[in-house]
């Protein structure tokens, strides 16, 4: 008879234990939030975490890549953040509490912690599977975050930047947001280290896109040079629906952002684009999961990759289309400048179509920067690291351009040049 022996539990797995064993007096929630809490916390003790064996983490062996776990000692003291677009509203989540809100009249706004107190979050505080590593540690740590809903009709022009900040130790919010139908708005989602003292970070964003509504939602990671982040989004797009959901990803020592959308309502549209910066010996991984549900429908996702030094870079994209989504136009591309011998990406797209009257298709590259590209600006008397800069940043820009907002066209790429500088 053979036996399998439970592997020994590693320093990050113990850390995480004794970490909820110190907070759970201080977390908020009534019984059954916390028989929950303790669940997820049972569930990690005993599956440990995900490895190569797991498919869905196959290409991040979290259980080699994550040594430890910062200790939250009340102290972590994050600095002021000045807004990414002047002009937008701010929600500002420090250190895992949220200190300001918007407060408009086309806003509904709410501290999470109040669902966790009066045990309203408890049926929602549920793992998407078993492999669901984020939803388990965020179930079990998350403190606050914010309840936002944009009413029926509302179109704000004002945008509304959802700041999430700290100064080391650990940050885990979650985000349930809203968007009423026919409503539109343009939404800002940071997370920000204000120092380099090490940050094990969760954050959970449940976006519901209501009928009709037109909706851009940017996602912003900039954590610093030791940081894990761990982030994770749920979509669900209603009939008639448009989401623009822009991710990018300029920091963090060890990232994962995961992508989760349902589009359940018939001629719902998504435009997903991402820009993922890597350098140093950093590893980020995106993964997204998209399930078209309903006829009629379309999708295009592109990511854009820049790797440097001995960085590691992962993107797994998979579509489902069901054998009643007919007509659905579904399209995504992965395409990265490999621009070290030590660097690495590794791309897995997927589809899995059951219906027979669609238009779906992916596709991969990995390159260096072009030659000819590089002697054209060289001859006219560009500096090579200048000319190899620029064509950083077109690769870049096509399609941070799409977003079609000029102050914020600006400001991403304000950040990437910032990051390509101190990089490239």
């Amino acid at each position: 008879m053979n036996m399998q022996s439970k592997m020994p539990i590693t320093a990050a797995e113990q850390a995480l234990v004794d970490s909820f064993v110190s907070q759970s007096g201080g977390l908020p929630g009534d019984d059954a939030t916390m028989a929950i809490r303790n669940d997820f916390i049972e569930e990690i003790k005993h599956a440990g975490l995900p490895t190569r064996r797991v498919e869905t983490w196959h290409y991040t062996d979290l259980r080699n890549l994550l040594k430890s776990i910062p200790v939250r000692d009340g102290n972590e003291g994050a600095a002021p953040v000045v807004s990414l677009l002047a002009s937008a509203d701010v929600i500002s989540v420090v250190d895992g509490h949220v200190l300001e809100c918007v407060k408009t009249a086309d806003i509904g706004f709410s501290p999470y912690r109040e669902n966790l107190a009066d045990g309203s979050a408890a049926k929602r505080m549920i793992a998407r599977g078993s492999d669901d590593l984020i939803g388990q540690i965020n179930g079990a740590f998350v403190a606050d975050g914010a309840n936002i809903a944009l009413a029926d009709g509302a179109k704000r022009d004002v945008p509304i930047e959802i700041q999430v900040s700290h100064g080391g130790g650990q940050c885990h919010t979650r985000f349930p947001v809203s968007i009423g139908t026919g409503a539109s708005g343009l939404f800002i989602e940071r997370h920000i280290a204000t120092s380099d003292r090490g940050a094990f970070v969760s954050s959970i964003t449940d976006l519901h896109v209501g009928e009709g509504a037109d909706v851009v939602w940017v996602i912003s990671q900039e954590q610093g040079l030791a940081d894990t982040h761990f982030g994770q989004m749920n979509i669900v797009l209603e009939a008639n629906a448009k989401l623009t959901l822009f991710v990018a990803n300029s920091g963090g020592k060890l990232v994962r952002q995961e992508i989760h959308i349902a589009a359940c309502g018939e001629n719902s549209e998504l435009a997903l684009r991402g820009v993922n910066l890597l350098g140093g010996d950093s590893h980020t991984d995106v993964t997204m999961t998209l399930d078209h549900t309903v006829p009629n429908c379309s999708s295009e996702q592109i990511f854009r990759n820049v790797v440097f030094d001995r960085a590691n870079g992962v993107f797994q994209g998979q579509i489902k289309v069901s054998r009643i989504a007919q007509k659905t136009d579904a399209k995504m591309a992965c395409n990265t400048l490999l621009l070290s011998d030590d660097g690495n990406f590794s791309s897995k797209p997927e589809l899995e179509i059951f219906a027979d009257d669609v238009q779906c298709g992916h596709g991969a590259t990995v390159t260096d920067i072009d030659d000819n590209h590089l002697f054209y600006l060289k001859a006219r008397g560009i500096g090579e690291k200048r000319a190899r800069g620029l064509l950083i940043k077109a690769f870049t820009a096509e399609i941070v351009e799409e977003l079609d907002n000029d102050a914020l066209i600006e400001a991403l790429e304000n950040r990437f040049e910032k990051w390509l500088d101190n990089h490239g």
